[in-house]
């Protein structure tokens, strides 16, 4: 391939992926010299070791803000992103975050891109057999490439079990009442796959306050109620207050209050 045709069709790229791409005389090290006069003409920007943005024409490197989803991308190609990325990718979240998260195989210290961190995560261990990563997952479109995100239902468990990495529940929340669909089969077997009282409880929770918006069937719910706590739980660690969502053993945020479902059958 041209090398302009890779640019063009590449915004940001890896070094691997060039050089597999280019094929340029001298291999692997061809590669680094080509992209070294391309860097000094002002056409690249080195936006980590190993990893190049291309400029778009009137900007210069130090102006130019690449995406940090693409970037993560181009440095873990089989990534999953996660949490609050998954939700911007799915079009719910409710507000811009300056952290991106992806699931990967490979681990890798976390990167500062222009204002936002790239986190770099540990498969679950429920999800971490190849054959299993990417269950609840899909493929999302973005600046003309295809990157694999956490799909509603597992956007939604997962949230619940780190919600600091959605932006906090009431994001969460208010994100995921966003969806337009959530499919309770693969619902029900990401809850029993993590098998926590706590994210029964919270998915029961939310899904008695939008059941009729998401058409859950009143036995879903009484299977989330049949496997919540057996005594009070505070859903985010380390939290102190709240309000009691009896029904389901769960010590919620005041924040919540205006938001869930209701506590009581």
């Amino acid at each position: 391939m041209k090398t302009s045709n890779f640019f063009a069709a590449r915004p940001i790229f890896s070094l691997d992926e060039a050089a597999r791409v280019l094929a340029p005389p001298g291999g692997r090290a061809g590669t680094v010299e080509r992209l070294k006069h391309h860097l000094q003409t002002g056409k690249l920007k080195l936006v980590s070791r190993g990893v190049y943005a291309v400029l778009p024409a009137g900007l210069t490197a130090e102006k130019f803000r690449p995406d940090p989803f693409l970037v993560a991308a181009a440095i873990r190609p089989n990534g999953i992103f996660s949490h609050h990325s998954a939700l911007e990718l799915l079009g719910t979240a409710q507000s811009i975050w300056n952290k991106c998260t992806l699931y990967t195989s490979q681990r890798r210290r976390a990167l500062d891109l222009n204002g936002s961190t790239i986190c770099f995560l540990e498969h679950p261990s429920q999800f971490q057999a190849s054959a299993d990563s990417a269950i609840g997952t899909r493929r999302i479109e973005r600046r003309g490439q295809i990157l694999r995100t956490t799909g509603p239902e597992r956007t939604m468990v997962e949230g619940f079990r780190r919600p600091a990495l959605t932006g906090g529940l009431e994001e969460l929340v208010d994100s995921a009442a966003a969806f337009q669909v959530l499919d309770l089969q693969l619902l029900e077997s990401i809850l029993r796959r993590y098998d926590i009282a706590n994210l029964w409880a919270a998915v029961g929770w939310f899904l008695a306050g939008h059941q009729n918006d998401f058409h859950v069937p009143g036995e879903f719910i009484a299977l989330c109620e049949n496997n919540k706590p057996k005594s009070p739980q505070y859903l985010e660690r380390n939290s102190r207050g709240g309000r009691l969502a009896a029904r389901w053993n769960l010590i919620l945020p005041q924040s919540l209050n205006a938001t869930g479902g209701a506590d009581e059958p």
